[in-house]
C-alpha cells in the first residue's frame, strides 16, 4: 500500500477544536482522522478509515480463531422484539425511537439480544447444533443526554457484539472464559493497557459481568483496584463490607434543639459544643431523598437513602443500583407535596409510617447508633439506633467510593482510577432465550431451554483509547499493527529529495510494507516533519539534507530516537523493523 500526501485527502489542522475536551479528540481531529458531523457524530476520513479497519481486522481474527461464526444484523429494528423483553421502555430516553409512512414503530439498534436469539430459534432446533457463538461487527445507535469527547462518547459507534448459546450453565462459564481469553489476546494486539473489572449488568440483565477498562484520567469510569489481592471492580459494583452489628445497649433517642445548622458539619460542631456528644461526620445518618421513575411511566416512586454522613450519594452508583429504575431529584415542588418530609431534618424514624422506602448504606446495621434528623425544623435527634427505633427495608449501594475504603474481598485499602471502558462481558443466562423461547431437543425428545452470553468490545472507542494512551505532546503515536501505514517517509525541500523519497516508497511498498510518503512540493520541511509527529506512524524516514553524503534520517516516533543510515540500506533497515 502506498500512500502519496500530494493526493491524499488530508488536511491537518494546528488548533484543537474549540469542543475538544480530551487528547484523543484533540489529536484525531487536527490529524485529518475524523471530523464532526453534529453532537456525537463524526465522519471517518481515508486515514481514520484505515485505523479503524485495523482495528476491526484484529477483533475479527481474534473471534474467528476462538470459533465464532460472523453475521450482519440491519440496524433499523422493528419495536416488537425490544417490547416483548421489555427493553422498548427500560431503555428510556437512550433509545432512537421512529416511525415508518404506514406508522410502524422502529428503532435504530442499540445492541442485537433479541434479533441474535430470534436468528437461533429459526435456525437450530437440536442438541446437537449447539454450542454456537455468533458474532457481528456494526454501526449502533443511543441518544446519549451528553455526547462528548469526540468518538469516546459518540450518539453512532461501530462495535462488535458476539452472542453464546450453550444447552446448560456449565457451557455458558466455558463459553464467557473464551471470550474473555480472547479479549485479552485482542487488547494486547491493539496494544491498550486495560484492567478487568467486576461490573453491574445494568439493563442488559444476566448474572456474571466483568469489564475491560482502559486507565486514563479522562476516563467516564472510577474503578477501584486492590494491590494485595488483585481485586478490581468498576466503582458502580463495589460492595461495601458490613460491619459488626453494634451493641444491644444504648442510651434512649434524645432530641437536640439544632438551629442554624444547615450543613452535616455545622451540625457536628454544634452538637459537640452544646451537647458534648463527641461525634464526627461518620455518626451522622444523612436521609437523602430522591424520585425513582420506571422507564414507561409517568409516576416516580418516592425513596429515601440513608448514608453515613461523611458520604455523598454517588449517582452512576445510584442508577446501577435501581436500574431500569431512573433516580431523579426530588425538588422543592416535591418536598411540599410530601409535608410529612421535613426538608434538612429527615430522620428515618417516621418513613415507615410515612408509607416511603428506606434503604440504607451496608455500613448502617444493626446496633448502630446515630445524629439524624428528628422530622421537625431546626431539630435533630441523637441516639437513633438501627433495629430499635428504625428498621429500614433494605441495603442499597449508592454512597460514594474512597480511596482506602476496604477491599471487599481481602480487607486490604482500595484505590481508586479512572477508566474508559473499552468490553464488557455477560453472562446473561436464559433472559432473552426465555422471551424467545429458544429450546433444543435434548436426546430424550424434550425441550431444552438455551441459556446465552453477551460480549461487546467497542470498535470506534478502540481507536480513540489508543490515541489516549498513545501520544505525546507532538501528537498521535500508533502501535504497527493498527496505523494507517507502517513507515512516513518525508520527502523535504528539492526535488531530488521527493524523487529519493518516491522511489524508496515504491521499493518497500514492493516488499509488502505500508508507506505514506509525503512527496508534496514547496512545503516546508517544518511543516512536514510537524505532519509526521502529528499523524503518528511508528516509523520516519527522513530523506533531506544528508542525501548529498548519501545519508538518511531514520527515526522512532514512539521513543523519539533517531540514527543517520546509509540510502542504500534504508528499505532493509524499514523492511527489517516492520518485519
Amino acid at each position: 500500500m502506498l500512500l502519496r500526501m500530494s493526493s491524499l485527502f488530508l488536511r491537518t489542522l494546528r488548533d484543537d477544536p474549540v469542543d475538544a475536551e480530551v487528547p484523543s479528540h484533540k489529536l484525531l481531529v487536527r490529524a485529518g482522522y475524523v471530523r464532526r458531523v453534529a453532537p456525537g457524530i463524526y465522519s471517518w476520513l481515508p486515514l481514520g478509515k484505515k485505523v479503524l479497519d485495523n482495528v476491526t481486522r484484529v477483533i475479527r481474527e481474534e473471534m474467528d480463531r476462538m470459533g465464532g461464526q460472523e453475521v450482519l444484523f440491519p440496524a433499523l429494528l422493528p419495536r416488537d422484539y425490544y417490547e416483548a423483553t421489555g427493553r422498548w421502555t427500560e431503555y428510556g430516553e437512550a433509545l432512537f425511537r421512529l416511525k415508518d409512512r404506514k406508522g410502524a414503530d422502529y428503532l435504530l439498534g442499540p445492541t442485537h439480544e433479541e434479533m441474535f436469539a430470534d436468528m437461533v430459534r429459526g435456525e437450530l432446533s437440536s442438541y446437537k447444533d449447539f454450542p454456537v457463538t455468533l458474532y457481528q461487527i456494526q454501526t449502533k445507535y443511543r441518544d446519549e443526554a451528553r455526547p462528548r469527547a469526540g468518538i469516546l462518547r459518540g450518539r453512532e459507534f461501530v462495535m462488535k457484539d458476539s452472542y453464546s448459546f450453550d444447552l446448560d450453565d456449565e457451557g455458558l462459564k466455558r463459553s464467557y472464559e473464551q471470550h474473555r481469553e480472547t479479549y485479552i489476546r485482542t487488547f494486547e494486539r491493539l496494544g491498550i493497557d486495560y484492567r478487568i473489572c467486576f461490573a453491574t449488568s445494568g439493563a442488559m440483565g444476566g448474572s456474571a459481568s466483568e469489564e475491560f477498562l482502559a486507565p486514563a484520567e479522562t476516563g467516564a469510569d472510577a474503578f477501584v483496584a486492590c494491590r494485595s489481592c488483585g481485586y478490581a471492580a468498576n466503582a458502580e459494583a463495589v460492595t461495601t463490607p458490613a460491619p459488626p452489628a453494634g451493641p444491644a445497649e444504648h442510651p434512649p433517642l434524645r432530641v437536640l434543639d439544632t438551629p442554624d445548622t444547615p450543613t452535616i458539619q455545622t451540625l457536628v460542631d454544634f452538637v459537640n459544643e452544646h451537647y458534648g456528644l463527641g461525634v464526627t461526620a461518620a455518626d451522622t445518618l444523612k436521609n437523602v431523598v430522591v424520585k425513582i421513575r420506571t422507564p414507561g411511566s409517568d409516576k416516580a416512586e418516592v425513596l429515601v437513602i440513608g448514608v453515613p454522613g461523611d458520604r455523598e450519594i454517588d449517582f452512576k452508583r445510584l442508577e446501577a443500583a435501581v436500574a431500569p429504575g431512573e433516580p431523579e431529584i426530588f425538588e422543592a415542588a416535591d418536598f411540599e407535596r410530601h409535608p410529612g418530609l421535613v426538608r434538612g431534618y429527615i430522620g428515618p424514624q417516621v418513613l415507615k409510617d410515612l408509607g416511603i422506602t428506606y434503604l440504607v448504606d451496608p455500613r448502617v446495621v444493626d446496633g448502630t447508633s446515630w445524629v439524624t434528623g428528628a422530622n421537625e425544623p431546626g431539630r435533630h435527634a441523637a441516639n437513633v439506633v438501627a433495629g430499635r427505633d428504625f428498621t429500614p427495608d433494605g441495603t442499597i449501594e449508592a454512597a460514594e467510593i474512597r480511596a482506602g475504603d476496604a477491599c471487599p474481598q481481602c480487607g486490604s485499602p482500595l484505590s481508586i482510577d479512572r477508566g474508559i471502558e473499552i468490553g464488557h462481558i455477560f453472562q446473561l443466562g436464559r433472559k432473552y432465550s426465555d422471551v424467545a423461547e429458544l429450546d433444543a431437543l435434548g436426546p430424550d425428545g424434550k425441550p431444552i431451554r438455551i441459556t446465552m452470553g453477551s460480549y461487546g468490545i467497542g470498535v470506534s472507542r478502540a481507536v480513540a483509547v489508543i490515541a489516549e494512551q498513545r501520544h505525546d505532546e507532538l501528537g498521535l503515536v500508533w502501535p504497527r499493527e493498527i496505523a494507517p501505514a507502517d513507515v512516513h517517509i518525508v520527502g523535504t525541500g528539492k526535488d531530488d529529495q521527493i524523487g529519493v523519497a518516491l522511489s524508496l516508497a515504491e521499493e518497500l511498498t514492493a516488499r509488502g510494507v505500508r508507506v505514506l510518503v509525503d512527496d508534496r512540493p514547496g512545503v516546508s520541511p517544518g511543516v512536514k516533519f510537524k505532519d509526521a509527529e502529528l499523524l503518528g506512524m511508528p516509523t520516519i524516514l527522513v530523506i533531506g539534507r544528508g542525501l548529498a553524503q548519501g545519508v538518511a534520517e531514520l527515526r522512532d516516533r514512539a521513543s523519539g530516537e533517531w540514527e543517520e543510515i546509509p540510502i542504500a540500506e534504508a528499505v532493509d533497515r524499514v523492511a527489517a523493523l516492520v518485519s
